[in-house]
């Protein structure tokens, strides 16, 4: 709820765009991918709870799949940027991402998003980040200022922090795991690991914008940067960031809620 909150709040009083421009949007600048990829994070909540998702069977997979479904992800989507998309905003983005650097970005960043295997994206990203150090110190300086004005307002932190808060909550209520703590004490216990957390979000960034831009020219970063850098387009990617942080937490309620109809060794 907080981060749809947010949301709102970052809209402000703007002319809203149409449904099927916002549409049309959400391909040109990639983020229908970008939303689609969510369902890998789907892996990551068992884990939260100490649970083996093994345990459930074929089960597990049959229930992700339903939750992070693609199609609901992207009407979510939708629905939370109808109201709040500028037009300005949409147009300057388009007009961005529809150059033919724009494409050649979206195309790459496209085929990142849909690496399924994390630890493999996350290693190769870092043995290009050695090799740069080494030869290139600027390019991985150009890396970090590009991922600085992806996330701008440094919302990725408390972002994951209310996902994980949500989620938790959800399944304590749905009575799949006996928290033992209350709701206050356990955003406290969440925030004490905050600095490691920054870290490595920080990190995990800077690896995969080496791996996902490994075939990009120093000036199509600059240029991709500075477009970035624009007002306009950090209004866009303030409010995207919030979208996609606000339908991973309303998933992420949704399976906690639907894993309490799973039973340990269910295979059908």
């Amino acid at each position: 709820m907080i981060l749809l909150l947010s949301i709102v709040a970052l809209a402000g009083p703007l002319r809203a765009a149409d449904r099927d421009r916002i549409a049309a949007f959400l391909q040109v600048t990639g983020f229908d991918v970008a939303l689609d990829s969510i369902a890998f994070s789907a892996g990551a909540a068992p884990k939260m709870l100490g649970i083996d998702p093994g345990l459930f069977g074929s089960e597990w997979s049959r229930l992700s799949e339903q939750v992070f479904d693609q199609g609901r992800m992207r009407e979510l989507g939708l629905d939370i940027l109808e109201p709040t998309l500028d037009d300005a905003a949409l147009a300057h983005a388009v007009e961005f991402y529809a150059s033919d650097l724009g494409q050649r970005l979206v195309a790459a960043e496209n085929r990142a998003h849909m690496v399924e295997d994390d630890a493999m994206k996350k290693s190769e990203g870092e043995r290009i980040l050695s090799e740069l150090r080494a030869s290139d110190p600027g390019r991985v300086a150009l890396l970090e200022r590009m991922n600085g004005a992806i996330d701008a307002a440094g919302t990725s932190l408390r972002a994951l922090q209310e996902i994980q808060f949500r989620f938790l909550m959800a399944a304590s209520a749905a009575g799949v795991v006996e928290l033992r703590a209350d709701a206050d004490e356990l955003r406290a216990l969440l925030k004490r690991g905050e600095e490691e957390l920054r870290a490595a979000i920080r990190a995990s960034a800077l690896a995969g914008a080496a791996f996902t831009y490994r075939d990009f020219s120093d000036a199509d970063l600059a240029a991709y940067t500075e477009a970035l850098e624009q007002p306009q387009m950090q209004e866009v990617y303030r409010l995207l960031n919030a979208v996609q942080y606000e339908i991973m937490a309303n998933r992420f309620e949704v399976l906690a809620a639907r894993m309490a109809e799973l039973r340990p060794g269910q295979d059908i």
